[in-house]
């Protein structure tokens, strides 16, 4: 029987949320979506991930330096332990994949190898990769240097590393979104790694989200909400600490960020699946569904944007495109001639 016993209470806020989550979820569950498009966001999904957990643990790459380079490209001057730490994080996430496939157990091993994964031969090669630490370490504020947390010393660590991995497979009837919520706060409290705690918290944080099958069919991108605002997400943990360790504020933050990832998911799938059945409906050639599709999301759309999609033909063929469109009765224009907007009407 585990000694960890996270304190939290279900407010009506975080009700109201997973109640979302879950409609989000059986959408996607539900939805039949194409091939091609799941892959397409697949990879988009994997992108932000990678690109926005390194970069909150202090990677400079841009998000198209991180895409270009998982998609095999070569980019000049960038700093070498940025691209090594970028690789790391793709190979720790494909192992959580594989292991979530073939063991739905969170194991101490699980969690040893993702570190290993992500910290293996980048800066210096000082943060014992699987190892935890056996010296004390703390959280410096980069700007002032000042010590804002001191995390458990290190010969608590295995301790409490065993009692958090019981604790998640004890199979507690608590909803699998909140479990992965406590499953990384509570690692990064512990913080056992010399290096690689933030981004082995998130990894253990998807798992958990895996193997209870709230995987959202791998479109979503937890880190990129973190990202966006880093004050709010530090500040959503240190909450906890000075809160007498109740993990419901940062709980109430953890599932409104995957909320909002899950509404945009779900939101990109109905847009696909409405492109899918006008292209159907009306035949259209690659190029008209392109520019549905860019109608579906953004509403509206001008000449110098249908250049961006289609970038490959000229003006011309474009206007044949964008007039069988209207004639057919799916898209409408207004405006003059040089500042024509386009909209759908299907």
């Amino acid at each position: 029987m585990s000694t960890f016993v996270p304190s939290f209470t279900i407010t009506n806020s975080i009700s109201r949320i997973l109640s979302g989550i879950d409609q989000a979820k059986g959408f996607l569950d539900a939805a039949i979506l194409s091939e091609n498009w799941l892959n397409q966001m697949r990879h988009q999904a994997l992108i932000l991930e990678v690109h926005h957990s390194t970069h909150i643990e202090g990677t400079h790459l841009t998000l198209e330096q991180s895409r270009m380079l998982l998609e095999g490209q070569e980019i000049q001057n960038i700093d070498p332990e940025d691209e090594r730490e970028l690789r790391n994080y793709i190979r720790a996430f494909d192992y959580v994949e594989q292991h979530i496939e073939d063991n739905a157990s969170i194991t101490e091993k699980m969690i040893l190898d993702i570190h290993q994964r992500l910290v293996v031969g980048v800066r210096g090669g000082k943060a014992s990769p699987g190892k935890y630490r056996l010296i004390q370490n703390y959280i410096i504020n980069s700007l002032t240097g000042e010590i804002v947390y001191t995390p458990p010393p290190p010969e608590s660590v295995p301790d409490m590393m065993r009692n958090l991995i019981e604790w998640l497979n004890s199979g507690i009837d608590i909803h699998p979104v909140l479990i992965s919520g406590v499953a990384q706060f509570q690692f990064v409290h512990i913080h056992p790694f010399l290096d690689g705690n933030g981004r082995t918290s998130r990894l253990l944080s998807i798992a958990c989200l895996y193997r209870a099958g709230y995987d959202f069919k791998k479109l979503f991108s937890i880190s990129q909400f973190y990202d966006r605002d880093r004050k709010a997400f530090y500040r959503a943990l240190q909450n906890v600490r000075e809160s007498d360790m109740d993990l419901t504020g940062w709980l109430e933050y953890f599932t409104e960020g995957l909320s909002i990832q899950m509404i945009e998911v779900a939101d990109r799938g109905k847009q696909a699946i409405r492109k899918e059945l006008i292209s159907r409906k009306y035949d259209l050639s690659n190029r008209q569904e392109l520019l549905v599709g860019f109608l579906l999301e953004h509403l509206t759309m001008n000449v110098q944007d249908a250049e961006v999609i289609c970038s490959d033909v000229n003006r011309r063929t474009l206007q044949r495109d964008l007039a069988e469109l209207i004639d057919r009765g799916i898209i409408t224009k207004e405006g003059s001639t040089n500042q024509l907007v386009y909209r759908l009407d299907v």
